[in-house]
């Protein structure tokens, strides 16, 4: 196989650019570093089609590996030919090198082995060859022999369909056409397995969709009713049409004494050996797809979470809401130091609310907050009335933020949090990250398990690993596009920069303690266990502040730095002229990009990137993104009504709509149908995490608490 001109054809793609991302990856380059820093040799591809190149290199690979395999042990059998060697070579995936493979795998007894066990496999071939000119019943007293348990013809018969059965099931061509056909034609469909019984599944008691048209959340939750015993699930295949093809490909001569039997025999290898495989084939086959599916619509999501833009510059108070334990508080300085901790018992069933307003007054005017960060969990709606009536009160015109508090509590008891609030409980440790995620929500996520933000659907019940890597690399591209601090960054936010390992993340912070700041990226170099590959991977995306050397500062690479410094030279500036935006505007001196890169010896992406960070230095790319809704009102689902125009931010984005906070304690379900007036294939299309749109109220059910909306205008 050409695996390089299958990856071009697939990622539509030129063959030079797959070949060249290969290569890089195979010398060891990260995703993040590759994107950003060997553009020429890739032509620019991003981030994303290198992990889906990634991710089908491996399986190609691995499929070149089980066709090599596979031809080895059919070869070691003696059974190898000319022909089947080049159908294991042409199979496309790894399901058709398997069916290949099926009669030759070496299998456990089986009816049929048992059957030429009995010296049967003369009938079986008999009976296929269609060409017998009196009863099988006569044919088959040839082959009785009670000693090894063929008493009688009935005996020979049916070890000799046992034989046919089996290998009509071992036939590559019939299980490929039977499962495109099971897609094509095939239901899934499901039931109760007890009607009476009231469940979240109710909508898939008597299920029936088309396998070619079901939608990916709708497997994930019939494999989810299914797991819960909740549910019967089945795909129902065209089993006459099948039959019926079965049929007219075995049964190639009209012989009295041989159709019957050979129609036994298919239609028993059919219910009893193909059937159940193409099943479970394509119920694994839906649901690796719909899997794939719900895990880029929760990378998507992550992403969009993750860029939310920092509030800097301000005093966070973060407020961890509960009833019975009590409402945990956390001041958090501009910088995320936390200054003051409190619990305070304003919700039931202490209700001790002018208690707790004291406490409020008092922690404000001590350290000057000016934002309070409200996490959206139980007792979240109750704690918001009494932030927005004190505040009223006391006239302040303090703003609160309600941010998403999704894995919280899984840092808060983590090793990670012990480590960094030793002196603190999970109440507080919880308190001090809703604050500091409104401060820089990408810092501090990163110290959450990303399965664990629930911005996804259906997560606990898909591949884990498969789930995790996705995730892991959705984090990965977004610290690389931001960059870290060097001098400040904690070790899990480091540990996902390109060519960083968590032990070498651990190493640079302890050198950072032990020997104060970095004065310059080449001081990199003295961490231990951090070589120069390290050093390449990740030297890009550290920034140095104030440092020895401006460009430090800056996404401008080392290997960079002589052409960066020759380029200001020639338009009369110098590295120093980088702070106060003085290289503003040297886009427009260039000339000829071509003609400017020839010279510095680095090719014309390079040069843009390079001028386009001069310009900017140290842009933070979460600038573009929608800045959080800050409220200083608060709403019941008693006080929406139909037709009420909201302003909300996009809480989730899911296969089938998009749930979206108006500041009512639940989130409303904008359906796919009322994003737009035009089409929308996928809510994706239309909306991100952390958009904020406007909306209209559509209804209210304040019994099941749930609310309609609608985007179209």
């Amino acid at each position: 196989m050409d695996i390089i001109k299958k990856l071009a054809e697939e990622l539509s793609i030129r063959p030079a650019q797959a070949e060249a991302a290969v290569k890089l990856i195979d010398e060891g380059n990260t995703i993040p570093f590759i994107a950003r820093y060997r553009k020429e040799m890739t032509g620019a591809l991003n981030d994303e089609v290198l992990r889906d190149l990634f991710d089908r290199l491996t399986y190609l690979r691995n499929l070149t590996e089980r066709q090599e395999a596979v031809i080895a042990s059919i070869e070691e059998q003696g059974k190898l030919t000319d022909e089947l060697k080049a159908a294991v070579l042409a199979a496309k995936t790894l399901t058709e090198v398997e069916d290949l493979y099926l009669p030759y795998r070496p299998k456990k007894r089986t009816r049929a082995t048992i059957a030429k066990e009995k010296g049967l496999e003369p009938l079986a071939n008999t009976l296929l060859l269609q060409m017998l000119d009196h009863p099988a019943d006569k044919e088959a007293e040839k082959f009785l022999d009670p000693e090894k348990g063929v008493e009688t013809t009935a005996d020979a018969l049916n070890g000799a369909k046992d034989i046919l059965a089996e290998f009509f099931s071992e036939n590559a061509d019939y299980r490929k056409k039977i499962r495109a056909l099971t897609f094509e034609k095939g239901l899934v469909t499901s039931e109760a397995k007890e009607k009476e019984k009231e469940s979240v599944y109710e909508m898939y008691y008597g299920f029936s969709e088309p396998v070619k048209k079901i939608q990916g959340h709708r497997v994930l939750a019939l494999n989810r009713g299914e797991a819960e015993k909740v549910l019967n699930v089945k795909v129902e295949a065209p089993e006459e049409e099948i039959l019926s093809k079965l049929k007219k490909e075995i049964v190639t001569r009209e012989n009295p004494f041989t159709t019957e039997l050979l129609t036994e025999a298919l239609t028993d290898s059919y219910r009893r050996l193909i059937a159940p495989s193409i099943e479970r084939e394509i119920r694994n086959d839906l649901t690796e797809r719909a899997e794939d599916g719900a895990i880029r619509v929760f990378g998507k999501n992550l992403a969009q979470l993750l860029m939310q833009p920092p509030i800097a510059g301000q005093v966070v108070l973060g407020w961890d809401p509960a009833f019975r334990t009590g409402c945990k508080l956390a001041v958090v300085d501009a910088t995320g130091k936390v200054l003051d901790t409190a619990v305070i018992y304003p919700t039931a069933p202490q209700n001790k609310v002018a208690e707790a307003k004291k406490v409020l007054k008092q922690l404000i005017a001590k350290y000057g907050v000016t934002l309070i960060s409200l996490g959206n969990g139980t007792a979240s709606r109750e704690s918001e009335q009494i932030i927005v009536d004190f505040l009223k009160e006391e006239k302040l015109t303090i703003s609160y933020v309600i941010v998403n508090e999704a894995g919280a509590s899984v840092y808060s008891a983590s090793k990670l949090a012990t480590e960094e609030f030793p002196q603190f409980d999970v109440g507080q440790r919880s308190a001090a990250s809703m604050a500091r995620r409104l401060q820089d929500p990408l810092s501090e996520l990163v110290k959450i398990d990303p399965k664990s933000i629930g911005v996804g659907q259906y997560q606990h019940d898909m591949n884990q690993k498969k789930l995790g890597d996705a995730l892991t690399g959705v984090v990965e591209d977004c610290v690389n596009k931001v960059g870290v601090d060097l001098n400040t960054a904690s070790a899990p936010l480091m540990e996902y920069i390109s060519g960083i390992s968590k032990p070498i993340a651990k190493n640079i912070v302890t050198y950072r303690e032990e020997n104060g700041k970095f004065k310059n990226r080449k001081e990199l170099l003295k961490v231990p266990k951090l070589g120069p590959k390290a050093f390449e991977q990740c030297a890009g995306f550290m920034r140095i502040s104030g440092g020895e050397t401006p460009l430090d500062a800056t996404a401008v690479h080392p290997e960079s730095y002589g052409a960066a410094e020759k380029l200001l030279q020639t338009l009369g500036f110098s590295t120093a002229d980088l702070t106060g935006g003085k290289l503003s505007g040297i886009s427009k001196k260039i000339g000829d990009p071509k003609k400017t890169a020839d010279q510095l010896g680095i090719g014309e992406l390079t040069l843009m990137d390079i001028v386009k960070e001069l310009e900017k230095p140290a842009r933070d790319p979460r600038e573009d993104m929608p800045k959080p809704v800050l409220r200083n009102d608060v709403l019941s689902l008693s006080d929406l009504k139909p037709g009420m125009i909201l302003k909300g931010t996009v809480r989730n984005v899911i296969d089938f709509g998009a749930f979206v906070d108006i500041g009512v304690h639940q989130d409303g379900l904008v359906h796919i149908s009322e994003l737009s007036d035009r089409f929308v294939k996928h809510p994706l299309d239309v909306v991100s995490v952390g958009d904020v749109v406007e909306v209209r109220v559509l209804s209210v059910d304040e019994k099941k608490k749930r609310i309609a909306l609608s985007m179209k205008k």
